[in-house]
């Protein structure tokens, strides 16, 4: 048997592999503190569940991704503080993220998510670590799910023009 071939969880991380881990849990990091300013700017009830249930999410996979870091002797990223709460009313109107910029800019960080995961999915040989960003992938694409169907029952969603088929 070779150096990997045994229990993935014994085999030590190639570069890649530490190098992609770290930068997550760093990236994770502060979606969760922009997460949490969205939620001092958003009105919307919908959309304010959905934004902490990114913030519990995020949170959840930093912890499960830091356990990995420690357990093989990698430093972890600074954790930013957490952002304090704010009454939207104390906000003022010219300077709040509106409702649909903020799902705007959530759909792209579960996009970019989404290609992040599927990247440290291929450069692992660790199995134990594809499984884990498999699994990161699946809850990102279900709560996009989500989110594309907030912006589409608020009318939040701008389509690039729609090709209609001509039949003729």
């Amino acid at each position: 048997m070779g150096i990997l071939s045994g229990n993935p969880t014994d085999e030590p991380m190639h570069y890649g592999e530490v190098y992609s881990i770290w930068t997550a849990v760093n990236t994770m990091k502060g979606m969760v503190a922009g997460h949490q300013t969205f939620l001092n700017h958003a009105g919307d009830e919908d959309l304010r569940k959905l934004i902490e249930e990114a913030i519990q999410q995020g949170n959840q996979e930093i912890q499960e991704l830091e356990a990995l870091l420690k357990a093989n002797g990698v430093g972890l990223p600074p954790t930013p503080p957490d952002r304090p709460t704010a009454s939207l009313e104390d906000i003022p109107t010219g300077a709040r993220v509106q409702d649909p910029e903020i799902a705007a800019a959530m759909s792209m960080g579960v996009a970019a998510g989404l290609v992040a995961a599927s990247q440290v999915m291929g450069q692992s040989i660790r199995e134990d670590i594809a499984m884990m960003f498999g699994q990161i992938h699946t809850k990102k694409a279900a709560f996009g799910a989500k989110l594309l169907r907030l912006n589409k029952e608020k009318g939040w969603l701008v389509p690039p023009p729609l090709h209609q088929a001509h039949n003729g």
